[in-house]
């Protein structure tokens, strides 16, 4: 056997003997909290890190939170609707005054309405996969994004995110995965926070309790 053959023949044999991560490790006892609970931490912790929080009882007052959030912060009333069916199924028609168009963007969309895989209670953070009905342009280049996440779909720690990303996708896991939480900032400059250096300047989030 050669030296190489020899050094392959090892890194195999510690593979098949290493112990499967389980995703639950030690985590920080603030995440270890669930139901309404979890829900409120979510919340907390997602305003701490100025982002903006409607709640939800149904994903049919969806559209109408999107069209007041809009109005109250006098933005245009459009929006560029991920190609997901948890929102193009939603009755945008309800909102005659919301313009809406389904697809991508080139950077030419001031605002954004996407779903998210989940949520992280312990540090209010939005889990962004990529795919088909995610664009993950649309997570960064319009200036106010909107995110729609249901409440069980919160989860309390990393840890228990990471297991639910295994246990949807397997080994075949989505190209991109962005963690969010809050807006996008720097301080690079002079030390003064600009607000959307690298992404969006507003990040709202609803907040679905059924789904």
């Amino acid at each position: 056997m050669s030296s190489r053959d020899d050094i392959l023949n090892r890194i195999r044999t510690g593979r098949s003997a290493a112990k499967p991560h389980p995703g639950s490790g030690p985590s920080p006892k603030r995440g270890q909290v669930a139901g309404a609970e979890r829900k409120a931490l979510f919340v907390r912790m997602a305003q701490q890190a100025q982002a903006s929080v409607d709640e939800a009882s149904s994903h049919a007052e969806v559209p109408g939170l999107v069209k007041n959030y809009l109005s109250q912060h006098n933005l245009p009333a459009e929006a560029r609707l991920a190609p997901d069916p948890r929102i193009t199924g939603l009755d945008w028609a309800s909102q005659p005054l919301l313009s809406t168009s389904v697809g991508g963007t080139d950077g030419s969309h001031p605002i954004s309405v996407t779903g998210a895989f989940a949520g992280v209670a312990e540090t209010g953070t939005l889990a962004l996969t990529s795919g088909a009905p995610s664009p993950t342009l649309l997570n960064f280049l319009p200036e106010t994004h909107i995110v729609v996440v249901d409440a069980s779909d919160l989860a309390g720690s990393y840890e228990e995110l990471w297991a639910k990303l295994k246990a949807q996708y397997g080994e075949t896991m989505p190209r991109t995965l962005n963690l969010v939480t809050g807006p996008s900032r720097s301080g690079d400059i002079e030390q003064t926070i600009l607000m959307g250096a690298h992404g969006p300047k507003r990040l709202h989030i609803i907040v679905v309790d059924k789904p």
